[in-house]
């Protein structure tokens, strides 16, 4: 993302879509109330003197809204922000309903009555963040599963089904699935431009597959990790293997598997945390919480139903009372487990007698 401009005291920030990743941080930072401004096409009604009629036609217009709601889809790689219309043209409507589809090379203005610090940080991380381009390849003798690291978690990508021997096969069968799998990497190696390839497998199999790479390139991008199995599930235990720290390091996802399980640490030892809005809301009140972590599905769901306000005043009472604030994103492992404690917790600074 391009920070192009910004003035946080008077709460303003202008910035650039560079990519999708770029997306899933807006939607994170953009909350109902703000204004967004933005040039997009809007049906204009035009009188059609002769025949007496109006007709409608989509013409380019800067509108501001005051958002209503922002919905992310990773599929369609555009972000939705539905809200009404506060500035605009003579000819369209004031109060009217307008959508807003934010996508690569969109620019956009957000105007808050306030930035919470978080706010603020995620879209300075967004402007510097450097692409990694990590590629993540779990196989065995009979399978390899495919995915590519992104900001708001993996994308599965492919997979691949190997045509092995069976032991009670007489037919013997020779095997090219090692070489299958070394084309599908040197394809994405040359589409995403990879950085790293993080190669895993349960025992001895990725060591076997490294045998038969002869692209010296692409061998000098692969890491080599352990998992216990090769199916889809094995992604989410290879994020976790220290083997892929160094490679993973600069991902948001890895960071943020890291402190869920901090988390999950302190509630099963030292009780030094806190999960539930209630629980939680207490221990913001009380000054006590270091970090405060928050799914965006958690947050969704309280803007769907009309009680996000709540959430957010949990939020900026944690922010002035300096403490971080974490959103997890709900699309990998870590995410999921958050949402199992109710989608919001806090790592405490002291332990709470209540």
């Amino acid at each position: 993302m391009k920070l192009i401009f910004s003035d946080f005291k008077k709460g303003k920030a202008k910035v650039k879509v560079e990519n999708l990743d770029d997306l899933w941080y807006l939607k994170q930072v953009i909350d109902p109330k703000d204004l967004v401004k933005n040039r997009t096409l809007r049906k204009i009604k035009l009188s059609d003197d002769v025949q007496r009629k109006q007709k409608a036609e989509k013409k380019p217009v800067v509108l501001v809204l005051e958002v209503d709601k922002v919905e992310f889809s990773k599929t369609s790689n555009v972000l939705r922000v539905l809200g009404v219309v506060k500035e605009g043209p003579e000819d369209v409507p004031l109060g009217s309903y307008h959508t807003f589809s934010i996508e690569e090379n969109s620019i956009l203005t957000i105007i808050k009555q306030n930035w919470l610090k978080f706010q603020i940080d995620r879209l300075i991380e967004a402007s510097k963040e450097i692409k990694s381009n990590i590629l993540i390849c779990v196989h065995d003798r009979e399978e390899a599963y495919f995915a590519i690291m992104k900001k708001y978690g993996y994308q599965l990508i492919s997979d691949l089904q190997g045509n092995v021997q069976k032991k009670a096969d007489d037919k013997k069968i020779e095997s090219t699935f090692y070489r299958e799998i070394i084309k599908q990497l040197e394809e994405y190696d040359e589409r995403y431009s990879l950085n790293k390839i993080i190669l895993a497998s349960p025992a001895f199999w990725k060591d076997d597959l490294m045998k038969e790479v002869k692209n010296e390139e692409l061998k000098k991008k692969i890491i080599l990790a352990a998992c216990s199995s090769a199916g889809e599930n094995a992604i989410n235990e290879v994020l976790k293997r220290p083997e892929t720290g160094e490679a993973l390091k600069q991902n948001r996802i890895s960071k943020e598997i890291k402190i869920v399980d901090e988390l999950l640490k302190e509630i099963s030892k030292n009780h030094m945390a806190s999960y539930g809005l209630k629980e939680t809301k207490n221990a913001a009140e009380a000054g006590a919480i270091r970090t405060l972590l928050i799914t965006d599905e958690f947050i969704q769901k309280k803007r769907l139903i009309d009680e996000y306000n709540e959430v957010e005043y949990v939020m900026k009472t944690v922010d002035n009372a300096k403490g971080g604030i974490v959103i997890i994103s709900s699309e990998h492992e870590a995410g999921k487990r958050l949402n199992g404690l109710g989608g919001i917790a806090a790592i405490l600074r002291y332990k709470l007698n209540y």
